[in-house]
């Protein structure tokens, strides 16, 4: 069973997600969070397996504990840092957003919009649950861009960090962080989609990254996919 703490200022939101995962048999809401402060709290009481995080929260009147700001990246960020088995999925309106960047360095596994399908959703929480790191397919290449804005000009890579990996693997990481799927690689580099996935795992294991979505941004900090402009 996939235990997930909904954590969304909006009760509405939170009660179409329950409404829905209620229906499933794999998939359980063992809490509920109206703020960030309050979804910290949760995930270190309850240890779920997954976190699904507004983005944009704040802290509400009442709450348990009001810092000056706990908003979703926040929240993430503590939530991830504690080093328990806790996956955090953002979900926001994309298009209003512009602390992606922020979200996905501080340890979230997902990035979600709301006008996705509720169903698109839970089956986003099952992949994150399972060790994977999912990016919704509809802003993967706009998500880049906003890597792209949001990285400091003339910032310097991080020296070395990529010594360890082969020309191949470079090659591989370029396209990953170009916002390609491993069908796609494997098409790009005429390879299989095995071959593809076991260059993944080396990858991930050799950079020290916990899933793709650190991949994306370790291609934009070492210099690998140029920021644009």
């Amino acid at each position: 069973m996939i235990r997930v703490v909904l954590a969304d200022d909006q009760p509405l939101v939170r009660a179409a997600l329950e409404m829905v995962i209620a229906e499933t048999t794999d998939v359980e809401v063992v809490g509920e969070a109206g703020d960030g402060a309050e979804a910290v709290r949760l995930a270190a009481e309850l240890r779920p397996d997954v976190v699904v995080m507004d983005i944009r929260m704040r802290p509400q009147p009442g709450g348990r504990e009001v810092p000056p700001v706990t908003d979703g990246i926040e929240a993430t960020r503590r939530v991830t840092a504690a080093g328990g088995p806790t996956r955090v999925v953002v979900l926001t309106t994309f298009d209003e957003d512009e602390h992606v960047y922020a979200a996905l360095r501080a340890g979230a596994s997902g990035f979600l919009v709301k006008d996705m399908a509720l169903d698109d959703i839970l089956a986003a929480v099952r992949v994150v649950a399972a060790g994977e790191a999912l990016i919704a397919p509809s802003v993967t290449r706009r998500l880049i861009g906003a890597f792209a804005a949001q990285r400091p000009r003339g910032e310097a890579p991080p020296p070395g960090r990529l010594e360890v990996i082969t020309d191949r693997e470079r090659e591989i990481l370029t396209l990953v962080g170009r916002g390609l799927s491993n069908p796609e690689i494997a098409a790009e580099l005429v390879l299989s989609i095995a071959t593809v996935k076991t260059y993944m795992t080396r990858l991930l294991a050799k950079l020290d990254a916990r899933d793709r979505v650190q991949l994306v941004i370790l291609a934009y900090e070492t210099g690998l996919v140029a920021v644009p402009g």
